[in-house]
């Protein structure tokens, strides 16, 4: 796979993974906690992708 692949599925998979953390506590999907958790979740996503795709 390409870095850029890597990267794009680890944005993918956090910002829905931090998008649905705030459901847990009872928020709703469309509050400011879950956009924040969805850039959050987006933003180690895309870390997470880097660090594998140097590897």
């Amino acid at each position: 796979m390409t870095s850029k692949t890597l990267i794009w599925i680890g944005m993918l998979v956090g910002s829905s993974i931090g998008g649905y953390i705030p459901t847990l506590w009872g928020h709703g999907l469309l509050t400011y906690t879950s956009v924040l958790f969805t850039a959050i979740g987006g933003f180690i996503g895309i870390w997470i992708g880097f660090k594998i795709s140097n590897y």
